[in-house]
Parts: structure tokens; C-alpha cells; sequence
């Protein structure tokens, strides 16, 4: 059997062997990387007594997608599967076209998917994650990448380069489908994948995608630490203690805060919004409070902070 084959195989098996044994889900989009997930899990799930299913989402974006995505249930099936299933899904909303169809297929995904869904995201995607968060600038979290387990999402192949999956389908004797919008220089990720890291792997001497992704599992096994530390200061109840967190390193301090104001329902938030928070503990002065998208407001009474919902009332 190829060495190809076997990787991937056994990368499923280690991440899968890790969970408890259930049915799963996995997504399918007719391409290498999702094909060669599907027959690594079809052979897990034999193996351990469970079902597993496809899950293959139509977007709609392009001329014979209801095609493509039949073929790629019907690929799904001979690899194994238990059963194949075609979502359709509506594109549209806020952040472009690329944007809107991650949105739109994550919801698809996550509603019929159950407890565990696995991508068939690369250690390559994991690199172009990496670059578009440094391109934000948003902060550590983004640059951490994707995580292996994020309920219900299970991502087995994020260590294997995009090469492995490809040489695998060729070894199973199937032909993957290969996504047009993936060549599209109009989305952000694609330029990454065909001009940036090309470019990168050879002014730096190749390894850039490797690691890049070794910088994310880093960086997230920092931030594990770090949100566990902010979890222990947080304390009990709805309003925070500013006294207490007074002499807190800052970037600890906002860690507590971050996880507070989510908890509250503040979404949206940015690094300025974190900071100006901040500043009711670290750079207190009397000042008033913070507004923040949503209507919420934080203020500080007391010495502790609260955060309320309120109507921001036009003139």
C-alpha cells in the first residue's frame, strides 16, 4: 500500500482513537483533500464499529454545482460511507462572496453534522490561515490557526501537506474535482496559496508552510495556557473585581476580559475595544464608560466593572 495512503489512514486513526468511540460526519467537497479524508475515515469506522456519513454541501455558485456535488456523494459512497447526504445551501450576507459561502456552509455543516464533523483541512491551509491572520493583524489568536478539535469540528489532517492527499486519491484511483474558485485570484486565500507562499518557500529556501504551522500549534499551546490562567482570575458572578485585577500584567488582564465581555454577549470585538476596557482597571481616572457594539456599555462603580445593555438613542 502507498506510504501516502497509509499517512493519511493513520492520521485519522490517531486523531479519532484519541475520542470516544460514536458516529461521526465528515464534510465532502469532491476535492483531493476531502476525498482522501473520506476513505481514511470509511476505514476507521469499519474498523471501530461505527457509522459514518458524508456530508456534501451544494453552494450553488456555479454552473452544474448540483452535479459536482452529486458525484462527490456518489464517490463518497464507494469509498464507504454508511450514507452520502447533498446540503443546499443559500449564499449571501456581509463580507463577500468567499466569506458568505464559509458562513453558509459551516451552518449547513454544523446542523446535520452531529457531534463531530471532520474537515479536510492541510497543514497548506493551516499556513494561508497563519498569513491572513498576520495580514489582520488581530492579535495572537488568529495567528494560532485552526485548531485539530473545535467542536463540532475535527480537523485530522491539519500535520500532512496538501501533496500526500493528492498522491493518496491517486493511489484509490479517483479523480478529485477540482474547484475553480480555487485558482479565482479575486479571493485573498487564493493569491496566498499561488503567489505568496510560492514566493515565501523560495526567497526563505522552502519549509515556510511547515513552519508556519508549527508557529500556530505553538502559539495555541501558549494561549491554552494563558486562557486558563485568565479562567482562575475571572472569579464568580456577572460584574469583575478592577481592584484585584489592578496589578495583573495587562495582556493577562485582557485575557480575563475578553472571555468576560463574550460571556456577556459582546461580540465584534476588536483590540481597541479590549483596550479601552482596559483602561477602567489599568488607567483608571474617573472616566465613564465603554461602549461597545450592541449596545452594551461597560462601566465601573465601586470598584468593580458591569457591563448593561442599553438603547443608543438617536437626536
Amino acid at each position: 500500500m502507498s506510504e501516502a495512503l497509509l499517512t493519511v489512514r493513520r492520521a485519522v486513526r490517531e486523531f479519532l482513537g484519541g475520542l470516544e468511540p460514536a458516529d461521526f460526519s465528515v464534510a465532502v467537497s469532491g476535492g483531493a483533500d476531502s476525498l482522501a479524508l473520506t476513505d481514511a475515515a470509511a476505514h476507521y469506522a469499519h474498523r471501530a464499529g461505527v457509522r459514518v456519513r458524508a456530508l456534501v454541501v451544494d453552494h450553488g455558485l456555479q454552473e452544474g454545482s448540483a452535479e459536482v456535488a452529486e458525484n462527490a456523494a456518489k464517490t463518497a459512497r464507494e469509498l464507504g460511507v454508511a450514507e452520502a447526504e447533498v446540503l443546499r445551501v443559500s449564499v449571501s450576507g456581509p463580507g463577500g462572496l468567499e466569506a458568505a459561502a464559509r458562513r453558509a456552509r459551516y451552518a449547513a455543516l454544523s446542523e446535520h453534522g452531529g457531534e463531530l464533523v471532520l474537515l479536510g483541512h492541510t497543514r497548506d491551509d493551516q499556513a494561508e490561515t497563519v498569513l491572513l491572520g498576520l495580514g489582520r493583524g488581530s492579535g495572537p489568536r488568529s495567528v494560532a490557526g485552526m485548531l485539530p478539535l473545535d467542536p463540532p469540528w475535527g480537523r485530522p489532517l491539519l500535520d500532512l501537506p496538501r501533496e500526500v492527499t493528492r498522491e493518496a486519491c491517486g493511489v484509490l484511483g479517483i479523480q478529485p474535482w477540482e474547484d475553480p474558485h480555487n485558482s479565482d485570484p479575486r479571493f485573498t486565500r487564493v493569491r496566498l496559496r499561488n503567489e505568496v507562499l510560492p514566493l515565501l518557500e523560495d526567497v526563505l529556501s522552502g519549509g515556510v508552510a511547515a513552519a508556519l504551522a508549527r508557529t500556530a500549534r505553538q502559539l495555541r499551546e501558549d494561549l491554552e495556557t494563558l486562557d486558563s490562567l485568565a479562567e482562575q482570575l475571572r472569579g464568580e458572578g456577572e460584574t469583575l473585581d478592577a481592584k484585584a485585577l489592578t496589578p495583573v500584567p495587562a495582556a493577562l488582564r485582557r485575557r480575563v476580559l475578553r472571555r468576560w465581555l463574550l460571556d456577556g454577549g459582546a461580540h465584534d470585538l476588536s483590540d481597541a475595544h479590549l483596550r479601552s476596557v482596559d483602561a477602567l482597571i489599568g488607567r483608571w481616572r474617573g472616566q465613564g464608560g465603554v461602549w461597545l457594539p450592541g449596545g452594551l456599555v461597560v462601566e465601573r462603580t465601586h470598584g468593580r466593572l458591569a457591563m448593561n445593555r442599553r438603547e443608543i438613542r438617536g437626536d
